[in-house]
């Protein structure tokens, strides 16, 4: 039986999310200690454990069909790869940082000066966009560094706190890039590696609607199930249930987790009552 092909992380900050969106879609990992290739038997899927770096090459030769990588990997390397899913973790941004004593915010500040960071492509594109001109100096590491040594004026590299320039004394001025992981594939894919990849991404967008969303349900006085349900964003419509109490029910739905609050208050305004949020494991639409 033909098997999905899918690339993670050996190690990073994308491999534990990762191994845990595949236990969310209900594919179980029984990785050995130091196993770079691993078969799972509840699902036809193949996982390669690869160097972060090494992921687009292997995607673009075809050698793995699908992959989970940061977005700004795939920036850097220029590869012509399909993003098919954005995947909400590891969210982070490439930014352009300074010295905390300059005190100038401007992208003109790097005109003419020496920047040091790991994305030179990345780099060289948005300063060319910009017609800013600088002196790329391409380090593998700790970029944070360059400034305090006097290799640089500046430094572009990954940014998610901010904390790691901050004890660098450097600060954060142009953001260049957003980032978060995402499920990349090759180019093509046989019929059946489709119909495999079809059914993947079906569970994983069942996982993800289900953790942006919640629950809810509360009592209601009859007489303000409709200005509830207007209130309320469903998928159809809220089931509504009678109480015990005459003239009481209640009602249940769905709610988008960034709408959360500002529903809460609208909801409470028309006269609900014992609101329960409730989270969702799984969400089949």
């Amino acid at each position: 039986m033909s098997k999905l092909k899918i690339a993670i992380q050996k190690s990073g900050r994308l491999y534990e999310d990762s191994l845990q969106l595949l236990k969310d879609c209900g594919i179980f990992v029984n990785n050995g200690k130091d196993q770079l290739k691993v078969s799972v038997d509840n699902f036809p899927m193949e996982i390669m454990y690869l160097r972060n770096s090494d992921i687009p090459q292997y995607l673009e030769d075809g050698v793995v069909d699908i992959a989970i990588v940061g977005e700004n990997l795939l920036e850097e390397k220029q590869k012509n790869i399909r993003i098919v899913e954005k995947l909400g973790f590891s969210k982070c941004r490439v930014s352009l940082a300074v010295p905390k004593e300059v005190e100038t915010d401007d992208l003109s500040y790097f005109q003419g000066k020496k920047i040091a960071t790991s994305y030179p492509n990345t780099l060289r594109n948005f300063l060319d966009e910009k017609g800013i001109v600088s002196d790329i100096h391409i380090i593998s590491g700790s970029v944070e560094i360059a400034p305090n040594i006097g290799l640089a004026d500046g430094i572009c590299d990954i940014v998610s706190s901010g904390s790691t320039l901050f004890k660098n004394g450097l600060r954060e001025t142009v953001t260049i890039l957003k980032s978060e992981a995402v499920l990349a594939k090759t180019s093509v894919l046989d019929v059946q590696k489709e119909a495999i990849l079809d059914k993947f991404l079906f569970r994983i967008k069942s996982v993800l609607k289900a953790k942006n969303s919640k629950y809810i349900l509360m009592n209601v006085p009859d007489e303000k199930i409709s200005a509830i349900a207007s209130v309320l964003p469903v998928l159809k419509s809220p089931t509504v249930i009678p109480l015990a109490e005459q003239g009481w029910s209640s009602i249940h739905s769905v709610i988008d987790e960034v709408r959360f609050w500002d529903v809460i208050d609208e909801l409470k305004e028309n006269g609900a009552q014992d609101i329960l949020i409730i989270p969702i494991d799984k969400m089949v639409i």
